[in-house]
């Protein structure tokens, strides 16, 4: 008598589905306005991508822990304020630099031991810490924009190296740190479980209070990163730039299939759903010019995403 065996079903259909509504997305988009698929026009489209990129990988580790960070559009332009106020007063550009990552990687690690040493949900947490990172921008900067940067600096943002932009080196090197902390130490095999049941893995010894701060610690200062590239790429800083980004962050990485109750969820989805946020907003951009109607689409995309992952766990259960 031979011993039957079973092979695991395919994994991966939320992303060939994300594919195919990508392809659909292009391909009417082209059809509409065959100029937005053109090279000239993706290519100057592509520099709004990167901060949403950026955000979307610490935001995809943080889902799967069922924690989340609303605080990344403000603490990004906290962080680009602290460098146009530095260079205001004279700082060396690497010190202004150094100051905006430093800004970025304090406001996660305050979001990072509100949650894990007082015990508040991250939920209340950056939704306070938002408004209170935004606040700060916005007090300290007196609500005015600070600009004038040397064209040097401007290198980080809309310059290119070995023919790539440079924002796009700067996401590819964090996209592979994202990918060997995920798939390749210990720490990233244990996000998943914290997300499935946090109290069973504190149980087995697991430093979960220890790797939840490291995320939130990780997203403030990739967004302090972020914001240097935006004030790269603008020779801009104010107070009020990444408002709304946590919306098309959390609404990639969802529609990228990580679950919003936490434990399941892959990069691959959410390069899938950053890519189908960036050429659906840019489109309706493009094509009407109406911010309302962005922020319709993003919103009934993001409740669609929601409902489909409820629907495919009951049918998992």
């Amino acid at each position: 008598m031979t011993a039957r065996t079973t092979r695991p079903g395919f994994r991966g259909w939320h992303e060939v589905g994300l594919l195919v509504l990508v392809g659909v997305v292009l391909a009417w988009a082209g059809a509409t306005d065959p100029a937005f698929l053109s090279r000239r026009a993706q290519v100057e489209l592509s520099g709004h991508v990167w901060e949403l990129a950026l955000l979307s990988l610490p935001m995809t580790l943080i889902i799967l822990t069922a924690g989340i960070d609303l605080s990344i559009g403000a603490t990004m332009a906290l962080a680009a304020v602290v460098l146009g106020l530095g260079f205001e007063a004279g700082w060396p550009l690497p010190v202004c630099v150094g100051a905006a990552l430093l800004t970025g990687t304090a406001a996660g690690a305050l979001n990072g031991l509100a949650v894990t040493a007082i015990g508040v949900h991250p939920l209340i947490v950056t939704l306070a810490t938002l408004a209170a990172y935004r606040g700060v921008a916005e007090g300290i900067s007196l609500a005015r924009p600070i600009s004038g940067f040397p064209a040097s600096f401007g290198w980080l943002g809309q310059g290119s190296l070995l023919g790539l932009p440079v924002p796009s080196l700067v996401f590819l090197l964090a996209l592979l740190a994202t990918a060997v902390f995920l798939w390749a130490t210990p720490w990233g095999a244990s996000l998943s479980a914290i997300g499935y049941n946090e109290r069973a893995c504190r149980c087995s010894g697991l430093p979960v209070r220890r790797l939840t701060c490291l995320l939130y610690v990780l997203s403030g200062w990739t967004a302090g990163l972020a914001g240097v590239l935006y004030v790269a790429r603008r020779n801009t800083a104010k107070a009020d730039i990444g408002t709304g980004l946590e919306l098309d962050v959390i609404t990639a990485v969802v529609l990228g299939g990580t679950s919003i109750f936490g434990g399941r969820g892959t990069l691959p989805g959410t390069l899938l759903g950053v890519l189908l946020i960036h050429e659906v907003r840019e489109f309706v951009t493009w094509r009407w010019n109406r911010d309302e109607l962005v922020l319709l689409v993003l919103g009934v995309l993001l409740i669609a995403s929601v409902f489909v992952q409820k629907l495919l766990t009951r049918r998992a259960r």
